[in-house]
């Protein structure tokens, strides 16, 4: 055996930290990622530094910053086309392929479909790796297949609808679905590779708790009704739901779909976590939980639903993050430093005694637990699409992008944190002076690199990727 330690990290797709027991809820039954809280350091004040999926994936294999996007290149062939969704930088290397060298043996598994897409490069550094089919983005099953009498149980988007009960074939049971397929695939990375010399990195994506939001039947009844679930709405518009009043009546079930997604993610967590325990690797293995964002149901101060990015409220900017180090360090302890997903790849980085090729952005989160040096953040900042978000202890600020080297935020939203912090009054009227704040460290933030809007047009390139341009001075 080594005496570095294996390292697993589990990043959970659009979970959000309200809706976890050792966050404060107390509803959602969510045992094994309380458990796990119990025995690790949770961070209180964690957010991402990009937005959405597949930029807060490149941070989070590479190690350095996605943010401010100063450049986009679409790629063919994928289902999304918003600024930074695009692979990593083909020079710049990847925590796994670090860890590889020097003498980890990495495993990678997924069922994030923006994964598969062509043109992707995520799965650099990996020994090996596996992509699970099946969620509803998934180019896998032909919606034409789906059950015409089944059509009638949802609402929104038919192409939608089609490709979820195809593809996620939600009657199937628990055990089928992408999530359990998912966290059993890595239980048994962790089996296969317990006895190696070498130690081990795994590095586990679950989509769920994405949408589609339809929980398999058990789990929806343990928090909705279901004499009312249907008609089952799998996603729902971004933005205010003022704008969508036929959703407002449907909330409490999307909820509980959501909810009972929630606690499926948690169950085969438990799984993975079981697999640890049992197999005697507790004392040598670190495993970092963290999501990339979460999600909105009507529940601030614009009523908005899902994650819009002019919307960037707490729903969607702030995520769980746990750390449990062997020998119990930090354990049933918190942390409000701000910390970012920049600090996930450096953290890993450092349990593994080795350092990455070129730079790395974030800061080891080791010494929080440890009583080490930690070098604190007096602010945090992200982008998302064309909006950027700044925090710091007393402000909340949000607006999206205007001008280039006279950068401004339009239709700002400003909230006072210590009156204030559930965000429910925009004081953004009074609040130049935060504002002005705000700008300036999002430019600094940026490094030099370009703040600079991108506005897809109605054309294509000759190989079909459409075609962007961007606010210039």
């Amino acid at each position: 055996m080594t005496d570095r330690p294996n390292i697993v990290v589990v990043c959970v797709d659009t979970l959000r930290t309200a809706f976890l027991g050792c966050y404060g809820n107390d509803w959602i039954h969510t045992p094994n990622i309380d458990r796990f809280a119990g025995s690790a350091l949770r961070f209180t004040r964690a957010h991402p530094e990009c937005l959405p999926t597949i930029p807060t994936r490149r941070t989070l294999h590479s190690g350095r910053r996605a943010y401010p996007f100063g450049s986009y290149d679409p790629v063919s062939w994928d289902n999304v086309y918003i600024p930074g969704w695009q692979p990593m930088a083909r020079d710049e290397s990847t925590v796994a392929e670090a860890l590889a060298a020097s003498g980890y043996h990495t495993g990678f598994v997924a069922d994030v479909p923006h994964y598969f897409v062509p043109d992707m490069n995520f799965t650099r550094g990996f020994h090996q790796w596996r992509f699970v089919r099946g969620q509803s983005e998934d180019r896998l099953n032909s919606p034409a297949a789906a059950d015409e009498a089944l059509l009638s149980r949802y609402r929104g988007n038919e192409n939608r609808i089609r490709s979820h009960l195809v593809n996620v074939r939600p009657q199937q049971p628990e055990e089928d679905w992408t999530t359990a397929r998912t966290f059993r695939h890595a239980a048994r990375f962790v089996e296969d590779n317990a006895g190696r010399a070498e130690p081990f990195y795994l590095y586990v994506d679950s989509f769920t708790p994405h949408e589609t939001w339809e929980a398999p039947q058990h789990l929806f009844r343990l928090y909705g009704d279901a004499d009312k679930r249907e008609p089952i709405c799998l996603n729902v518009p971004y933005g205010p739901v003022a704008d969508h009043p036929e959703y407002k009546e449907r909330l409490p079930s999307i909820r509980a779909e959501y909810a009972g997604l929630v606690t499926l993610v948690d169950r085969w967590f438990g799984h993975l976590l079981d697999t640890i325990d049992r197999l005697q690797l507790t004392q040598n293995t670190v495993v970092l939980f963290v999501a990339d964002h979460g999600t909105n149901f009507g529940d601030n101060a614009d009523g908005v639903m899902g994650k819009p990015a002019n919307y960037m409220y707490p729903g969607t900017m702030s995520v769980p993050m746990l750390l449990r180090l062997p020998g119990g360090a930090g354990a049933g302890s918190v942390s409000d430093e701000f910390v970012t997903t920049t600090d996930v790849p450096s953290t890993v980085l450092a349990a593994a005694g080795t350092e990455s090729v070129g730079r790395i952005d974030g800061h080891s989160l080791l010494p929080l637990a440890t009583a080490g040096a930690f070098v604190s953040r007096e602010y945090v900042t992200c982008r998302y699409v064309n909006s950027l978000w700044y925090r710091d202890d007393s402000t909340w600020c949000f607006g999206d992008i205007t001008g280039t080297s006279d950068l401004s935020l339009a239709n700002p939203r400003v909230f006072d944190l210590k009156t204030d912090p559930e965000c429910t009054t925009n004081i953004a009227s009074r609040a130049a002076d935060r504002i002005a704040l705000a700008v300036a460290r999002l430019r600094e933030d940026a490094a030099g690199q370009p703040i600079q809007a991108f506005h897809r047009q109605d054309a294509t390139d000759a190989i079909g990727r459409p075609v962007f341009d961007t606010d210039h001075p």
